[in-house]
């Protein structure tokens, strides 16, 4: 009877600690390096359309293939969607934001992109980001319906603060914006930038001439 009651305390217990916060924490703990690369993008908008896409060419191209972290293949049966999510990029040497229309509604790329941001701070992180079918400034300043999508959600006044910090930062990197390419130059253009990532950060081997369509 105790062991029983004690379990269902614990339950309580579990749950209260998860309606405290908005956003879930980012771990502080980093390990050896296991990904080339993070996919961070809003599903509903990208996954089986340019994430997908963009996901295969890099696991397919190459004389090495790129080891690339993208959540819905990347994680084992049981393990912990937050934590493990999050410790992928402290183990990435490469992350690629996919910001697309509604990417700001998700608290989970919210979250992400502050993670991204605060390890290109504190370890030298590389990000590449791809801002598709959104403009860097509507990012930036939160306008249009990028910024409905950010404002139709409630955060935390702390969650906001961190998430308009990270997404201004973001705004200002050199990426690719998908208005500027039709998608076979935007990959040619990324293939460039992954290159010379690749030599600097010793990912894989030479990458072969790549033609997309």
């Amino acid at each position: 009877m105790r062991e029983k009651k004690r379990r269902i305390d614990e339950k309580e217990i579990t749950k209260t600690a998860s309606a405290s916060s908005s956003l879930p924490s980012i771990p502080t703990g980093g390990g050896s390096d296991q990904y080339d690369v993070f996919l961070s993008f809003r599903g509903s908008d990208t996954r089986n359309t340019f994430t997908d896409y963009l996901y295969c060419s890099l696991r397919s191209v190459g004389t090495v293939p790129i080891s690339v972290f993208r959540d819905d293949n990347s994680l084992e049966i049981g393990e912990n969607f937050s934590s493990e999510i999050l410790n992928a990029i402290t183990r990435s040497k490469i992350s690629i934001p996919i910001i697309s229309e509604n990417y700001a509604s998700s608290k989970w790329c919210l979250r992400e992109l502050v993670c991204i941001m605060d390890c290109k701070k504190s370890m030298s992180h590389t990000v590449l980001p791809i801002f598709y079918k959104v403009l860097p400034s509507d990012v930036r300043y939160l306008k249009g319906n990028f910024g409905e999508a950010f404002r139709k959600k409630l955060f935390d006044k702390k969650d906001i603060e961190e998430a308009q910090q990270a997404l201004t930062e973001v705004s200002y990197l050199n990426g690719w914006e998908s208005e500027k390419f039709a998608n076979g130059l935007m990959f040619r253009s990324t293939w460039l930038e992954l290159m010379i990532m690749s030599t600097k950060l010793g990912i894989g081997q030479t990458f072969p001439p790549v033609m997309l369509e």
